[in-house]
């Protein structure tokens, strides 16, 4: 008997080792709370006995990765999979070098586990061609809360009260919001104005659906006027600024605010803070009701090594399961995208979250992130980002302007 039992898990040995492959993911997970998150997509396909191939490419919130991905397709060396979102996971299917895996996605029956406006992006031609790893949700205000307690600073839910808190964290001597001045921070904190300003609605006609009427209207004046009145509030070393280094900035206590996708709160936790007692997370102003999202996904590749292939399957398959999908954005700060998930082990704000983001499904308050690659093309996306950071930049460009900048952004074409 065993015998029997050694014979049979030295076969199982043998037939894992044979099915074992290489899966080499290209990823920007690089900074504590992120890169803790990628370590545990490791471990998950290392646990299956393949070999895993880390691709990362740190900065400019994925531009630079894209920019190694592209050469690396076209000299016919993909990897397996790379983080793509939004609508260029369409445009990367155009082109015919991803693969299906509807296999894996029928067998789990990914259209009943996902919401439907996340499934829908991660198909092309009814196909999945990628697998979806989280929810982050980018309109949140992070707090400092021994800061503002210092200041006698109180925390805002609308601008005038956000105005009034940053002048009192000003005149303390204390950065009021910590900004990293990089195009794509920009536009992180632009449609966040957007939001709180001109509502969803608005949102929607203006930065998903390019209405030229709204992106050159009354309301867009107002949202450049609010979001040029937050910059005397950043501080001289903001251009060039990781967006890490600035939570890390409210982690220290060296500014009050930020605004940032909940991907930050992976920084707090990395550093040991607790939500409540080292950080508040609190909605944007004016955006309580409302859920701008950004999906993370990993895009598959063509490969030709059948092992590779089952590799890439299994990865699917694990970032879909409960289990790395809870682990995973423990440590990410994010939501898992996958419903009907446990939320007990999440914090408060992930639970805020996770209601939020079912609400805003059903009051058709959920909006896709510009600057997050999530609502346009990757060409209008750039052309938009090139002109609200000049925008934000310049001391003389008008809202008038800068409007006119943006109705022409909208009309790029790849």
């Amino acid at each position: 008997m065993q015998l029997t039992t050694f014979v049979l898990v030295c076969l199982q040995v043998l037939a894992a080792s044979a099915r074992a492959g290489e899966i080499e993911v290209l990823h920007w997970w690089t900074s504590g709370g992120e890169a803790r998150a990628a370590q545990s997509l490791k471990a998950s396909m290392q646990a299956k006995g393949h070999t895993w191939k880390d691709f990362a490419v740190a900065g400019s919130g994925g531009d630079s990765a894209i920019t190694v991905l592209k050469s690396r397709v076209v000299s016919g060396n993909a990897p397996a999979a790379a983080q793509i979102k939004g609508p260029s996971l369409q445009a990367w299917a155009s082109e015919g070098v991803l693969t299906s895996i509807n296999d894996v996605a029928k067998a789990e029956h990914w259209d009943a586990l996902l919401p439907k406006v996340v499934s829908e992006q991660m198909k092309y031609k009814g196909d999945y061609i990628a697998v979806p790893v989280n929810v982050h949700r980018v309109n949140w205000l992070w707090l400092n809360p021994a800061v503002f307690a210092r200041t006698g600073a109180k925390p805002p839910s609308n601008w005038d009260e956000f105005f009034d808190a940053a002048e009192t964290l000003k005149e303390a001597g204390v950065i009021a919001v910590a900004h990293g001045g990089q195009s794509w921070q920009d536009l992180t904190l632009f449609e966040t104005v957007a939001l709180g300003v001109g509502g969803a609605e608005f949102y929607r006609k203006a930065l998903v659906q390019l209405d030229p009427a709204e992106l050159g209207g009354v309301t867009m004046e107002k949202v450049l006027g609010t979001f040029k009145r937050i910059k005397p509030y950043t501080d001289r070393g903001a251009p060039g600024r990781d967006w890490n280094l600035a939570t890390a900035m409210v982690i220290k206590g060296e500014a009050g605010m930020q605004f940032m996708g909940d991907w930050a709160k992976g920084e707090f936790l990395a550093a040991g803070s607790l939500p409540g007692k080292g950080f508040i997370c609190t909605p944007a102003p004016g955006t309580a009701k409302a859920f701008i999202y950004v999906v993370d996904s990993f895009a598959m590749f063509k490969l030709k090594n059948p092992a590779n292939q089952a590799a890439q399957k299994d990865l699917a398959s694990a970032v879909m399961s409960p289990e790395f999908q809870q682990v995973f954005n423990l440590n990410k700060g994010s939501i898992p995208v996958r419903m009907g998930m446990k939320m007990d082990k999440f914090d408060d704000c992930a639970k805020a979250s996770a209601l939020d983001f079912t609400a805003a499904a059903k009051s058709a308050a959920l909006l896709p992130s510009v600057a997050n690659g999530m609502a346009v093309s990757s060409a209008v996306e750039g052309a938009i980002k090139e002109a609200v950071s000049q925008f934000w930049n310049s001391d003389k460009m008008t809202p008038a302007e800068a409007m006119k900048r943006i109705v022409g952004a909208a009309k790029t074409r790849p």
